[in-house]
């Protein structure tokens, strides 16, 4: 039975109060679309922020690739620059407009919405390039390292910064410190190898850099995880496709672009695959030696257990059994006991919620569409220590939500 479980009552936002880092207005709550599928497990119940980000007046984001919660709660988000056009930010083009200007790539928020640190741009990575020719017809030369299109964040817990890109030859993945100075890399960009590569990467979708051992999901020209060790110089470690074993699958020819997120080549989902399908776009790691790959294009979440070597394959999670067009399996997070998985339904414009133990589906909320609440092109999902869910958008969506945790439904 769909229902809407929040209601604007003194109770829900005492509890809501209580259960969040700051006090939350009553009048910035808004109800949300949701379903409850198992009624004997409790279920975790939000409500939307509609006033968070607390923006700067003269700013406006872009796509927004990435999302990490770091120790502290603040909330770090990856956003593209160059998706915006004249249009969106008149101050930068020159369009005698009242606003914008565009944010630069890496945004860091406090749990009120203030925005604390930003920065970002080809100036902070190592190398350089040479623009020729202008639009469709320019051509970039050079070894300049910062992505064209960058894709993928994570935060570890010295509060530095991963990122990752999925452009044309955006084969690497960047570490900076908070404040972005550039600390190191990953492959390198215009550097490819393939499946088997022991060094070089393919268009990089999604980063888990909390062990010595960097996992990072390969996944929009190659088709696989990869594990380098980062105490050793990032030597190769290990490498693993679809329940663990090589990655066989073919690679993508270049470039990856905007089309072929809703490709269906392969004439649709196959959750029994026995190979990863061709976009591979989260890493995360888990409770318990876990690890979570979201094989979007086949709509399932594949389970592994970290053996200190390699993994194991634990099982298949299937998201949403045939939907098409984006698919349903784009990212992962964590309830902060680990009691509850979220999973970002791109296509569905939804968040799943599972009981971790036996991944079983407890319900959803969220649905596709413009209003606070709802979804396009829903991207990633983190959450903090009290249990608030934030999300990100790409393609037309440019936004950053956060879903603030009001109680359980017994």
């Amino acid at each position: 039975m769909r229902k809407r479980f929040s209601v604007l009552s003194g109770a829900i936002l005492a509890s809501a109060t209580a259960l969040t880092a700051s006090p939350v207005a009553a009048d910035t709550l808004v109800e949300i679309e949701s379903e409850r599928i198992d009624e004997t497990v409790p279920l975790p119940t939000f409500m939307v922020d509609a006033s968070w980000p607390r923006l700067p007046g003269d700013i406006t984001i872009g796509q927004a690739p990435g999302l990490a919660v770091d120790k502290d709660d603040n909330i770090w988000v990856l956003n593209r620059p160059n998706s915006l056009d004249g249009t969106d930010i008149g101050l930068d083009s020159g369009q005698s407009a009242a606003c914008c200007k565009a944010p630069p790539h890496v945004l860091q928020f406090d749990p009120e919405g203030n925005l604390l640190r930003s920065w970002g741009g080809p100036e902070l990575a190592p190398g350089d390039s040479t623009i020729e020719g202008s639009g469709r017809d320019a051509v970039e030369s050079g070894d300049e390292q910062w992505p064209a299109n960058v894709h993928g964040l994570y935060v570890d817990d010295d509060l530095n910064v991963w990122l990752g890109g999925n452009g044309t030859g955006d084969h690497v993945v960047l570490k900076f410190t908070a404040d972005g100075e550039f600390i190191s890399q990953i492959g390198r960009r215009q550097t490819t190898e393939g499946n088997s590569s022991e060094q070089y990467l393919g268009n990089p979708a999604d980063i888990a850099a909390d062990k010595d051992v960097v996992l990072i999901a390969d996944g929009y020209i190659n088709k696989r995880i990869i594990g380098l060790d980062e105490s050793e110089d990032f030597a190769f470690s290990y490498l693993f496709g679809a329940y663990g074993e090589d990655p066989d699958a073919a690679t993508r020819d270049e470039p990856f672009d905007q089309s072929q997120a809703t490709s269906t080549g392969d004439g649709g989902a196959d959750p029994a695959s026995k190979s990863f399908g061709d976009i591979i776009h989260c890493v995360v790691r888990g409770p318990e030696d876990t690890v979570y790959v979201c094989d979007r294009r086949n709509n399932r979440l594949q389970l592994f257990r970290e053996t200190g070597d390699g993994v194991e394959f634990v099982q298949d999670i299937v998201i949403a059994d045939g939907t098409g067009g984006t698919r349903s399996a784009s990212d992962v997070a964590f309830s902060p006991d680990g009691k509850y998985v979220y999973v970002a339904d791109m296509m569905n414009g939804r968040v799943w919620i599972l009981l971790r133990e036996s991944h079983d589906i407890l319900g959803w909320f969220g649905r596709n569409g413009r209003y606070p609440g709802q979804f396009i092109w829903l991207h990633s999902v983190d959450v903090d220590s009290q249990g608030n869910v934030y999300t990100t958008e790409v393609s037309t969506g440019r936004r950053v939500q956060r879903f603030v945790i009001t109680g359980m439904a017994e």
